[in-house]
């Protein structure tokens, strides 16, 4: 079967869907892999890597005509899924809420399109869990971004000429993201505290050495879906969680936001009254910033000054390390495509009644499966 991929055009994307070393593997399962010129180039992997590794470069509009597989890190266009091969497969974040265009001209041209942000949170499928893999990522370079732009060091220091006290860091959201950004700013010596939601957060943070802060009641018991995500709390919860939050926010020094609801705008955590009792100099960095934001002054892919704070409202914060973040992905797509026993390079097989295919298939055969 071919195997292909083409140049990512969506602003800020600097990642790759198919690095060299899964070529090789895709290649020695006796498959071809067609690769667009200079597609890996902003992840640093060049043409001559690709070519080493086994694949064909060639042109998006002849890749398009000839994939039986197309993998993206994002949808194709309109304009690109109309130049698919009818019947192929689509591997590929597909965003269903916002490519309703792509979606039916996948299904004009039966193809066969899977959505892999729907990848089920269960123990078979964490190989292929590309939101988990790329927020790991967004979670240590959030700190990174935050101590950048922080005009103090983060950890204890002792001189001869006094003492620096180490930087207060409050983690907004104990998902994967925030759990990764705990772990990394105790690693760069600030004191850490994080909060959430969800109860079972708890021990994982405290685990990582960070302390909780959170309302403990009997919603908190209960805030979190069966895929493990947050659940949206009533109105009476987010006014007393505001109230301890708001008091929180007086001793930071960085705040790194990771609160998002999949498929929903993010929820407004810091307001305007609770940042304007902030210390001058404190740094926020909004990982939430793509579905709407955490933080009331975040703009996507900018720095803001405001009332002494810095906000920082980076685009596509995996991308900002995109060589690591396409190797990552691209090992996701790899495990995911063993499913359809891709290894046969002859046909590849979709069974309808795997838990991990209903959930990511979202059109075939001309019709749309997810309601």
């Amino acid at each position: 079967m071919i195997i292909g991929t083409i140049k990512e055009k969506k602003k800020f994307e600097n990642r790759v869907s198919i690095t060299p070393d899964e070529v090789k593997n895709y290649v020695k399962s006796g498959h071809q892999v067609f690769v667009e010129k200079n597609a890996g180039i902003l992840s640093g992997f060049t043409d001559k890597s690709y070519k080493e590794a086994g694949a064909s470069m060639a042109s998006s509009k002849d890749i398009l005509k000839a994939a039986d597989v197309l993998v993206k890190i994002n949808c194709p266009s309109p304009d690109e899924a109309k130049q698919l091969k009818s019947k192929c497969m689509v591997v590929s974040q597909l965003n269903i809420n916002n490519e309703a265009d792509s979606i039916k001209v996948f299904n004009s041209k039966k193809v066969s399109a899977f959505s892999l942000e729907r990848v089920p949170r269960i123990t078979r499928a964490q190989d292929m869990d590309i939101l988990s893999s790329q927020a790991n990522l967004a979670g240590y370079h959030a700190v990174i971004d935050a101590a950048q732009e922080f005009n103090r060091v983060l950890p204890l220091f002792m001189t001869a000429a006094g003492k620096v006290t180490p930087a207060n860091v409050l983690v907004i959201g104990a998902g994967v993201a925030g759990l990764q950004a705990i772990a990394t700013a105790k690693r760069l010596g600030a004191i850490v505290y994080a909060t959430d939601v969800r109860i079972a957060s708890k021990e994982q943070v405290e685990s990582l050495g960070g302390k909780f802060v959170m309302v403990e009641d009997d919603e908190s018991k209960n805030a979190e879906t069966k895929g493990g995500y947050a659940k949206e709390m009533s109105a009476e919860y987010q006014k007393k969680q505001e109230a301890l939050l708001a008091e929180t926010l007086k001793e930071m020094d960085i705040v790194i936001c990771t609160a998002q609801i999949p498929g929903r705008k993010a929820p407004l955590i810091l307001k305007k009254d609770m940042l304007d009792n902030m210390k001058q100099g404190s740094v926020i960095v909004d990982l939430a910033v793509e579905s709407g934001g955490n933080c009331e002054y975040s703009q996507l892919g900018k720095v803001v000054s405001k009332n002494g704070l810095k906000i920082v409202g980076h685009a596509n914060v995996p991308g900002r390390v995109a060589n690591n973040a396409s190797s990552l992905f691209s090992k996701n797509v790899s495990n995911f495509l063993k499913l359809m026993n891709f290894e046969d390079k002859k046909k590849s097989v979709i069974n309808k009644n795997d838990e991990i295919i209903k959930a990511t298939l979202i059109c075939s055969a001309g019709k749309n499966l997810i309601k």
